[in-house]
């Protein structure tokens, strides 16, 4: 009798607790998805009903990840403020978009994508080529503008194209496409060696000091900061035929979709008003930059 007593016990608890899992689980299922992800990351239900826009207008800030490079994206030494092509161009998308603020968080150029997708940066704002490698991990935008890479030498030398680097050592900057040709021609034999260096300053300063022979590099970038800074002496070879015609956009993550239609919406606004081109020719490109 006991037996049988204990067995219906047994039984009743057991389908008691049985309901009891089943209604907590219900009613916890939202707060339980929220809880197990990373600070600042949304869910892919959040994505969809556009919770990281809806986030960032409610924070007020974008946070854009830039290697601090001239003239795409970088902090001014003088006013402090963000400024640069992509740096004008997101921040007026941010604007239109109900986000007041834009900030920058400096980021090593071949690490960006990977502080992306680690929730660390909201966006790629920095002059970044639009890659069928770099959208395998990251969604791009519709193409801000184009440009193209520059041979630069020192103000005496006689380098005249790439015929004239099989005996040179020619520089490259870590994770860019550029880095990547110079790495191919000396795999062709057409340049003695390479030497690759963290940042585009670092880049010129060696080849202003002699410790390399050429650097083929950002064009854009290249211009502005020889333009802007009288102790370099090194010049842009021209007439040189670019073997890359690269297309920039910016990166966020792939869940992001509602996040990148509405700034896509943007800037097509911004194109067809000619806010892209005025920013362009500011920072010393022109009609030639412009992708419709």
């Amino acid at each position: 009798m006991r037996k049988k007593a204990r067995k219906m016990v047994t039984v009743f608890l057991t389908a008691l607790l049985s309901v009891l899992v089943f209604v907590t689980g219900c009613g916890n299922q939202d707060a339980a998805t929220t809880t197990s992800q990373p600070a600042g990351q949304a869910s892919s239900t959040d994505s969809k009903a556009g919770g990281t826009l809806a986030k960032l207008r409610e924070k007020g800030v974008l946070v854009v990840g830039s290697s601090n490079d001239t003239p795409f994206a970088f902090i001014d030494k003088d006013s402090k403020a963000f400024v640069g092509i992509d740096a004008e161009i997101i921040t007026e998308i941010a604007k239109r978009l109900g986000i007041p603020k834009v900030e920058m968080k400096e980021v090593k150029f071949e690490n960006l994508l990977v502080e992306l997708n680690n929730y660390n940066i909201d966006m790629v704002t920095d002059g970044m080529y639009i890659k069928p490698e770099r959208e395998k991990i990251a969604a791009f935008t519709n193409p801000w503008y184009k440009e193209a890479e520059a041979l630069i030498v020192r103000n005496d030398s006689d380098i005249k194209g790439i015929d004239d680097l099989k005996d040179k050592v020619v520089g490259g900057q870590k994770g860019t496409t550029f880095l990547e040709y110079v790495q191919e021609l000396k795999s062709q034999g057409k340049i003695k060696d390479v030497k690759i260096f963290g940042a585009q300053t670092e880049l010129l300063l060696a080849l202003n000091t002699k410790k390399i022979d050429a650097v083929i590099s950002d064009s854009a970038t290249s211009a502005y900061t020889i333009k802007h800074d009288p102790s370099l002496s090194i010049k842009l070879v021209s007439p040189y035929k670019s073997k890359y015609d690269g297309l920039v956009g910016a990166a966020v993550r792939k869940e992001d979709k509602e996040l990148l239609d509405a700034i896509n919406a943007e800037l097509d606004k911004l194109k067809k008003e000619g806010f892209v081109l005025e920013v362009l020719k500011k920072y010393g490109l022109n009609e030639d930059n412009v992708v419709q």
